[in-house]
């Protein structure tokens, strides 16, 4: 599991439940938190565990009597009905191969959509795809250099465009939330990942990963033209021990406040709507349980 969906982001899953409709909706909707909380009230246990579940396209992808995917892919709709509406999962992620058009695009998540729609289930599934250097999941989008590239211009309005523009083409395939940007430092050379990053400078970092935000998400509503940004790795991701991904880190407290934290505290508080938790060890404690950093610094 790439990333666990807290409950918490529900109000971002009822601003995008709609997706191909050209509405703005405000994430601040006192109306929103309302319903949510409402909707949270008549949930119980198994489908509130549910929601923390994230699968990919391609468990729900129809397959061959030897196991391999049928191309061009369809969804086996009884998979998605068991995954769905039987284990209530809260999200869907492409991490494949599988590049679509549109249309196809289309015709997938309407399927993933369908339980919701139909009042099977009580909460809308959330997609999300690693659009982090364009929609490179979208046949025909644009694609720009990594982020690397990006953070040799020491362009912050380019930056926004390069989101801008992301944003428009991972949403006109229906797609609300896109795992970037990374905000991890470039500080470990044997790291496979440095390229991905904006380099090992924090305030350079802060700064182009703020206006990446904007570019995703817009000045102040969600519109059908934005995506939910996530924020990643939190934290300390990018600087292993080993040098190989996902292994441990041991990072001094000091230099995690002064060198690491600082472009994921800058970027939430211009308003990222989500963020991807660390899924390697820090310190020696596992990512996905770390008390101090996602509760008491993060949330």
């Amino acid at each position: 599991m790439k990333f666990k969906l807290s409950l918490t982001l529900l109000s971002f899953l009822f601003c995008t439940t709609h997706f191909a409709q050209n509405r703005n909706y405000s994430i601040s909707s006192e109306k929103i938190e309302k319903e949510i909380k409402s909707i949270l009230s008549i949930m119980t246990i198994e489908e509130k565990v549910g929601q923390t579940c994230q699968i990919t396209l391609d468990a729900l992808l129809k397959r061959d009597s030897s196991g391999n995917v049928i191309e061009p892919i369809s969804i086996d709709t009884l998979k998605a009905n068991e995954a769905i509406i039987n284990y209530n999962i809260g999200s869907v992620l492409n991490v494949g191969s599988h590049t679509l058009n549109i249309k196809d695009w289309h015709n997938a998540l309407k399927i993933i959509h369908k339980p919701y729609n139909k009042n099977l289930t009580k909460t809308p599934i959330i997609y999300g795809v690693d659009a982090i250097h364009g929609a490179n999941y979208t046949v025909g989008a644009t694609l720009f250099p990594q982020e690397i590239g990006l953070a040799a211009t020491w362009n912050p309005e380019l930056a926004f465009k390069f989101g801008k523009v992301t944003a428009y083409e991972t949403r006109a395939s229906g797609i609300p939330w896109n795992f970037s940007p990374v905000l991890d430092l470039g500080r470990q050379p044997l790291w496979s990942r440095t390229f991905e990053t904006l380099g090992e400078d924090p305030f350079l970092a802060s700064k182009l990963g703020e206006s990446i935000v904007k570019g995703y998400q817009g000045s102040k509503n969600i519109t059908y033209e934005n995506v939910a940004s996530c924020l990643k790795h939190y934290v300390g991701y990018s600087n292993p021990m080993s040098g190989r991904d996902r292994t441990p880190a041991w990072i001094p407290n000091k230099y995690l406040h002064e060198l690491y934290l600082p472009s994921f505290k800058k970027s939430i508080e211009n308003g990222a709507l989500t963020v991807m938790a660390n899924s390697g060890v820090l310190n020696g404690i596992p990512g996905h349980s770390n008390y101090n950093l996602l509760t008491e610094i993060l949330k």
